[in-house]
């Protein structure tokens, strides 16, 4: 199926007038046979705007896994709703990503756990040491 708005240089949101101009300007007599098929008719344009939808929404979904045509497609019927590889990060690699980050912060803080159970008990016995030095130093000064 061809995408008859780009063939014909009109957007879809292009009006009856328009159409039928761009049609006339037409010089493939089979793409004009086509478009006045698919615009002539107001039901068949409504049937042929849905078909676009669905190929346009197909279209993006293969640039999003990065298919796209080859060279050799390149201007055919075929290449119509290929759209350029799409270079956005999909919610999922996100995702992956972020989890990934939090278990290497993770494997980092394991590792280091006995570090950290060094500080605390060296924190806590000059804690304690201090308390029971300034109480011993109150109980003598008494």
């Amino acid at each position: 199926m061809r995408d008859l708005y780009q063939r014909l240089g009109v957007s879809p949101q292009a009006n009856d007038e328009e159409l039928k101009q761009a049609v006339a300007r037409c010089p493939n007599s089979a793409l004009r046979q086509d478009a006045e098929a698919v615009f002539g008719v107001a039901t068949h344009r409504e049937s042929y705007h849905q078909s676009l939808e669905a190929l346009n929404d197909i279209g993006q979904l293969r640039a999003r896994l990065g298919l796209t045509h080859g060279a050799h497609w390149q201007g055919d019927v075929a290449n119509d709703f290929s759209r350029p590889p799409d270079q956005a990060v999909s919610r999922h690699d996100e995702l992956v990503d972020r989890v990934s980050h939090a278990v290497t912060l993770y494997n980092r803080l394991r590792g280091r756990r006995g570090l950290w159970l060094l500080i605390a008990a060296f924190g806590i016995g000059t804690g304690i040491g201090i308390v029971v030095g300034f109480a011993l130093s109150r109980t003598f000064a008494a």
